[in-house]
């Protein structure tokens, strides 16, 4: 872990797949994720923690990465090609930020400090407007 503000609240932490191949970091502003209990994310175990780009940073697995679109093809769901693990991606919700799997940070118990909101998203249409 790496502290880069005199605020203890904000901090930057590594993560990535399973074999390596993709590494980023990502700054963590705010202690708050969304657990969504649709199709895709309940499949994938995603914890979702949605940042501005300007708090990410893809440090390697470019070329690693392969996307999966379905529905409106609006989300980019990425994920490594050699391992299959979802690290990060573009969500439908917010395609112009990047949304972090808190499950795939390198910090062991992350998730312990974070704020866990659930979203209800087996009905996504309706309730979207609830983590806009």
């Amino acid at each position: 872990m790496l502290q880069t503000s005199h605020d203890s609240s904000e901090q930057v932490y590594g993560g990535g797949c399973h074999c390596g191949s993709v590494r980023f970091r990502v700054k963590i502003r705010q202690w708050r994720a969304i657990a969504c209990n649709c199709s895709i994310c309940t499949k994938k175990g995603f914890l979702h923690h949605i940042v501005p780009p300007s708090d990410f940073e893809l440090l390697q697995g470019d070329d690693d990465l392969t996307t999966y679109r379905f529905n409106t093809g609006t989300a980019q769901h990425l994920f490594c090609q050699h391992c299959g693990i979802h690290p990060f991606y573009h969500p439908r919700s917010h395609p112009d930020q990047i949304d972090v799997n808190l499950n795939c940070l390198d910090e062991p118990n992350l998730r312990e400090k974070f704020e866990v909101v659930a979203f209800e998203g087996r009905a996504w249409e309706e309730n979207i407007a609830s983590i806009r």
